[in-house]
């Protein structure tokens, strides 16, 4: 054995630095958030003053726009942006609660049906009742509810594996998009574009009692969240862990899935089934930050949605729904996420 090598086996190892690591995560979480939120503030920023607005914005918080002013900001772009912000976390947050819940990456409103029963119930609102308004956001919630109950009790075997809870979602979300085909098929040309619109998923032009409604909602439903935070983090271990640390997995499971199914319920009851927020916002927080990353998945929801609908309505030649672009970002996300699935002998 030679010098060098005698050297190096008798050279004393590092020692693990557990408080050092924790240091460092923690600085870590710190950056990123501040980094989310800060894109967050700016596409807010742009998203009130952008064709030259900055100036009415300035005015505006000291008192002295006109009513012009007032107007665009206050009751337009406001309310615009109050709205998307607000949609943002209910779907990000609704995601990443059936991807932990379910411990599969493709569970998400979106693709589960759950969006798909909102849309269907919409346009039978639009189409059949002749509703408008808050009428095809009440009935868009009853459908998403109506969606989400069906799915478990047809997935409910002895409790509710992820394995088929997705497998039912998804053939759901083809039977009730085969009833929006149908409904869609039988409809008159001008309630076509109406529906069509509303099922593609658009912010729109909001009031503030619309605004109110998805802030109470918020209210009420993200306190339920952040307290199911830690049986959620035992449920990431497994059901057998989780129950050998005194967790009721199927009632903490139910109960996430219902306070995930009321968070996406409200967004598209207000906003239609805007795509793929869901299905990308927690898979993009936790590369970010690995964990369960909820607040970042809130975060980056915001920003998602926000700077889609920036895009949306300004960057293309003519404005378009908000769900446009929002499916063009996620689709080729899906089908990333399906082709490294594969590569690594697992399906996505």
């Amino acid at each position: 054995m030679t010098a060098a090598a005698v050297a190096a086996a008798t050279a004393p190892r590092p020692v693990p630095d557990p408080a050092g690591a924790l240091r460092r995560a923690v600085r870590r979480r710190r950056l990123v958030l501040t980094a989310l939120v800060a894109a967050g503030l700016l596409l807010a920023w742009v998203t009130l003053t952008v064709g030259g607005h900055a100036g009415d914005l300035l005015r505006l918080v000291s008192g002295q726009a006109g009513a012009g002013e007032s107007f665009v900001l206050e009751r337009l772009r406001l309310p615009r942006l109050a709205l998307g912000a607000g949609v943002g976390v209910a779907l990000a947050l609704s995601g990443a609660l059936f991807q932990t819940v379910l411990r599969n990456p493709l569970a998400s409103p979106d693709i589960l049906g759950v969006s798909g029963g909102a849309s269907l119930a919409a346009a039978a609102a639009i189409l059949l009742g002749g509703l408008s308004g808050a009428g095809v956001s009440l009935a868009a919630l009853a459908g998403a509810v109506v969606a989400a109950v069906a799915i478990y009790l047809l997935a409910w075997r002895d409790g509710v594996s992820g394995y088929r809870f997705v497998l039912i979602g998804v053939a759901v979300a083809f039977v009730v998009n085969a009833g929006l085909g149908y409904l869609v098929s039988r409809a008159g040309i001008n309630d076509v574009r109406e529906v069509l619109v509303w099922t593609v998923g658009s912010i729109g032009t909001p009031a503030w009692d619309e605004v109110a409604v998805l802030a109470v909602a918020l209210a009420a439903l993200v306190p339920g969240v952040a307290l199911l935070a830690p049986r959620l983090r035992i449920l990431q271990l497994g059901d057998d862990a989780a129950a050998g640390l005194g967790v009721r997995v199927e009632a903490a499971r139910l109960t996430a899935l219902g306070v995930a199914v009321a968070l996406a319920a409200a967004a598209t009851a207000l906003a239609g089934p805007v795509a793929f927020v869901a299905f990308v916002s927690a898979p993009v927080a936790r590369r970010l930050l690995p964990g369960l990353a909820l607040v970042p998945s809130a975060v980056v929801g915001v920003v998602l949605v926000l700077a889609a609908d920036l895009a949306a309505q300004h960057l293309l030649a003519q404005p378009v729904p908000v769900g446009i672009v929002t499916g063009v970002v996620g689709a080729p996300y899906l089908l990333w996420l399906l082709a490294t699935g594969n590569r690594e002998g697992r399906g996505a």
